[in-house]
């Protein structure tokens, strides 16, 4: 419940009131209007002596938060006014559990003046209103917002003659709308329907504007004399009205003008600038029509008042005759007559004081001096009866200036306390607007629920991609350090074979050492048996030196032979590790790419899944919110349908409460027809007396005395037979006239019966109607709301298959574009090897080196070194059977293949060049390879999610 205003109140809608005491910024409150919301007052500012209207609304009791709620969205509409067409706002209060809205002041609305001239206003009077009104709709449907209660009852005028609107407890801030508000018989179809078909905008302002045309033309809106809700059912389905063109000269520029206003459908309706130009608005017409209107009523109301005042003083001066008549002079007790007499004077001294009262309320001011209607009370000194004297003319300045007679007022409070049909009327309302308020709530809950849905599967696709990108990464891992565990095993097997070489070479070296010596030790002895004999040719120092020379040449061509060959089998082991690791890389490849396809399918039936869950989800959510709208269209039709037989049986009951009056009315009537008959039954009876008499007398005169005595008889006779003949005729004229008055009566009842009976069961024709056509709509609109939504669910999972073979599609395109750059990459390898390396050995010095080694030797000193000297043959050498790839880049492969045979070649450590260039190569050909699968794993997501894309 909210609360007076006060520090720390943290109420929003409080800081547009203020906490200063109404009772003591205003005064001379007088009521001048009443209503649903509460009632409008009269009054003036204490500074400024302003006069003023004051709106009084109560939000105690029931619905405190609603009523609170409603109050708070007029002032907020109310505060952004700034038209001359739109009663201005001056403030708003809060005293009591009621706020106090202060606005301008005008002297009446258009209702008000149909209602005191009892006739339709003129075409001209007309234009000028709708010409005000459409200048105010104007400028509030270019603030995008409506108004949505447009009729005589809220279209004020001012003093000065302007044309303003009123009462925004309707309106909307906002366009288009969909609320169910208004007052039925100036409610346009759209609105009606509103709840069932959709939205409305400022068109439904421009709707009610064509009622209200039609009510200033005819005194009421169409369909006035239907219940409220039979004229909603009979808006929402039937063709617009019309404007009666038999009863009035009315222009075709006022009835095209109402056409345009009252077209069926919203789009085929102009806007208020539009209707601002048409001819009916902007033909030249007197400039003081409505100032000329204005004081036309206000003497209508001061006539009103003058034959109240004039009235009343009749009735109560009658009243005070009869009781000065029943009392008795001389009596000093009062009979039960006189006490009787007295309660009455003193019930009219009450009513004459609060007719005073109103009458005082009710009073018009004007520029000129005039007479007031106050009835003023005096008693005498001496407790006489009442003097009621016409008061004497003074100007006050503070006299209200209103269109409203008292009466007006006081019946509009009797009628609003009476009239069930309003109650009726708002209780529907509010079943609507809580009907739609209920569908609002579900709609935002199923929003709520689908948000939290689309978070999960989110937040699970997410931990899913997640769990694969930590999976890519151990897989990159993996491979990384089984390339390098390759790759290190690799030069270790490369130092083996080196180490094993060199063991080789280091013995055939050995062995070719011996050999020579055992040459030598040969050669000399020979060379003594050669000199022994002297056929030596050459002298031992001669033999020696040859040996040594022998001796170096031969080991310079056997490191010749061993670089050659340690250089073949280094080729072949390197050969061997690149097609190696050319198979690891292949199978690394299909390995992560079949990891690629298996997150990808796994990727795919997460979202298959999720697509699922979201199309269960979107059904229930539909099936939800069609229940929701069937059962409150069955509770809708069954509230309308009590509402109907209520309203039959109160129409029905109002007429037998008529009948009833008119049969207790009917022995008065009765009285005076009969009284009437006796009349002239004595009539007749006298005037037989009067024949009878002078027939006797004529009869005695002509006939002797003797016979006086029987015709004295004989006329008697005759004249007691003539007054029965006359008696039976007038209980025969009675008994037939109360027949007759009877079978009047009857046949009246029966045929009013018959017609409230025939309009009911059209009325309730009409409902069933309107339920049937919106129980078909309602159908109509389920099943296209689940066939959208088939559709809908159709299309996206075509969409998401589709994606899917497209993800599929472009991921085998990657994995066959990979294996064949690997392909192609592998092939260039071996063939830049294959190129160096037969480079190198087609350069090799091995030949030319053997030669010129041998060419300084005989042919017998040849063949004697030469014999015992090993031979390079093709031996193989061991290597170890494990042997991996190095990848490397085939540029660089054939510079460090290069550089490591000329290092080997120059006297380098064998090995030496080869292992640090083996290295650089070896990490560059892994980086490489890394670089490449990180390509295809950031790719990896755009196979997973529709707002991945590639990355390649």
């Amino acid at each position: 419940m909210p609360h007076h205003p006060n520090k720390g109140n943290k109420n929003p809608g409080l800081k547009y009131f203020s906490d200063v005491d109404p009772e003591k910024v205003f005064y001379d409150l007088r009521e001048i209007g009443h209503g649903s919301f509460g009632a409008v007052f009269y009054a003036r500012h204490v500074q400024s002596k302003e006069a003023v209207a004051i709106k009084k609304m109560s939000y105690s009791g029931k619905n405190t938060n609603e009523k609170w709620g409603d109050i708070v969205k007029e002032v907020e509409f109310f505060i952004g006014l700034d038209h001359e067409h739109c009663v201005k706002y001056h403030g708003c209060y809060l005293k009591d559990h009621t706020a106090w809205l202060v606005m301008e002041y005008c002297v009446g609305s258009a209702s008000d003046i149909l209602e005191v001239h009892k006739k339709p206003l003129q075409e001209n009077e007309c234009a000028a209103i709708s010409h005000g009104a459409l200048s105010g709709l104007a400028f509030l449907h270019q603030n995008n917002r409506i108004h949505r209660d447009i009729k005589a009852g809220n279209i004020l005028l001012s003093e000065k003659g302007i044309v303003k609107l009123a009462d925004f407890g309707s309106a909307s801030m906002k366009s288009p709308a969909n609320s169910f508000v208004g007052t039925p018989y100036w409610m346009s179809p759209e609105v009606i329907l509103a709840m069932d078909e959709g939205q409305y905008d400022g068109k439904v302002d421009i709707w009610s504007l064509g009622i209200t045309c039609i009510e200033l033309a005819e005194r009421k809106p169409p369909l006035f004399n239907m219940n409220a809700m039979s004229a909603l059912y009979h808006i929402a389905q039937n063709d617009p009205p019309q404007l009666n063109m038999d009863n009035a000269n009315w222009s075709t520029e006022f009835s095209v003008f109402i056409a345009k206003c009252l077209s069926k459908q919203p789009g085929g309706r102009p806007c208020a600038d539009e209707l601002l130009k048409e001819p009916f608005i902007t033909r030249r017409r007197p400039p003081n029509t409505i100032l000329d209107l204005i004081d036309r009523t206000k003497n209508q109301v001061r006539e009103l008042d003058t034959d109240n005042y004039n009235r009343i003083t009749r009735i109560i001066m009658n009243e005070e005759v009869d009781g000065a008549e029943s009392t008795p002079p001389s009596s000093q007790q009062s009979t039960p007559q006189s006490r009787n007499g007295a309660a009455m004077v003193e019930n009219v001294e009450d009513r004459i004081e609060s007719l005073s009262l109103n009458s005082r309320s009710s009073s018009i001011s004007e520029d000129s001096n005039g007479e007031t209607g106050q009835i003023i009370v005096q008693e005498r000194v001496n407790d006489g009866p009442f003097i009621l004297t016409q008061p004497t003319t003074e100007e006050v300045e503070d006299r209200f200036a209103t269109l409203r007679p008292a009466q007006f007022v006081r019946r509009q409070m009797q009628e609003h306390k009476s009239d069930a049909y309003r109650e009726q009327l708002q209780v529907y309302k509010r079943l609507r607007q809580q009907h739609q308020k209920l569908i609002v709530q579900l709609e935002q809950r199923q929003q709520g629920d689908m948000y939290g849905h689309r978070k999960n599967l989110e937040r699970e696709f997410e931990n899913q991609m997640h769990n694969f990108d930590k999976q890519m990464e151990s897989l990159k891992i993996k491979h990384r350090q089984e390339l390098e565990s390759k790759t290190k095993t690799g030069m270790d097997d490369e130092k083996k074979l080196l180490r094993l070489i060199k063991d080789q070479q280091d013995g055939e070296l050995k062995e070719v050492s011996i050999q020579l010596k055992n040459d030598y030790k040969k050669a000399k002895q020979q060379l003594k048996q050669d000199e022994q004999l002297r056929r030596a040719s050459v002298t031992s120092s001669q033999l020696k030196e040859q040996y040594n020379q022998h001796t170096k040449q031969q080991e310079m061509l056997k490191a010749s032979e061993h670089v050659h060959m340690r250089e073949e089998e280094l080729r072949n082991f390197r050969r061997d590790q690149l097609i190696g690791r050319q198979h690891t890389e292949r199978s690394l490849l299909i390995e992560e790419m079949n990891t690629l396809q298996s997150q990808k399918d796994q990727a795919h039936r997460m979202l298959l899944r999720h697509h699922e869950c979201t199309q269960k989800l979107e059904y229930k959510q539909l099936k939800g919110m069609h229940q929701l709208r069937e059962d409150q269209q069955s509770h809708l039709h069954e509230t309308e349908r009590d509402n109907q037989t209520e309203y039959n049986k109160k129409a029905e009951m109002d007429l037998q409460k008529k009948h009833l009056l008119e049969l207790r009315q009917r022995p008065k009537t009765l009285k005076a027809q009969e009284l009437k008959v006796k009349k002239q039954f004595h009539e007749a009876c006298k005037t037989q007396e009067r024949q009878y008499k002078v027939l006797k007398k004529e009869m005695l005169a002509r006939e002797p005395r003797e016979k006086h005595a029987e015709i004295i008889q004989k006329c008697k006779e005759d004249r007691v037979r003539k007054f029965a003949d006359l008696g039976t005729q007038y209980e025969q004229s009675i008994s037939d006239l109360l027949q007759k008055q009877k079978v009047r009566l009857d046949e009246i009842q029966l045929t009013e019966l018959e017609a409230l009976r025939a309009q009911l069961k059209q009325e309730e024709e009409v409902l069933n109607t309107y339920q049937a056509r919106q129980s078909k709509h309602l159908k109509n609109h389920i099943e296209r709301e689940m066939d959208e939504l088939k559709g809908r669910v159709t299309l996206r999972r075509e969409l998401l298959e589709q994606r899917m073979v497209e993800e599929s599609t472009r991921l085998q395109d990657i994995r066959l574009e990979r294996l064949q750059d690997l392909q192609t990459r592998h092939s260039k390898e071996l063939k830049d090897f294959e190129t160096v390396s037969r480079r190198h050995i087609e350069g090799s010095p091995r030949n030319s080196s053997r030669h010129s080694y041998t060419s300084g030797f005989s042919e017998s000193e040849r063949g004697r070194f030469n014999q015992g000297s090993p031979r390079h043959s093709n031996r193989s050498l061991g290597t170890p059977s494990s042997r991996h790839p190095v990848q490397s880049q085939p540029s660089r492969e054939s510079s460090a293949s290069t550089v490591s045979l000329s290092s080997s070649q120059y006297g380098e450590p064998p090995g030496y060049g080869m292992q640090n260039n083996m290295a650089g190569v070896s990490s560059r050909s892994r980086q490489s390879s890394m670089d490449s699968r990180n390509g295809v794993a950031g790719d990896r997501r755009s196979y997973h999610g529709p707002s991945s894309g590639s990355r390649r």
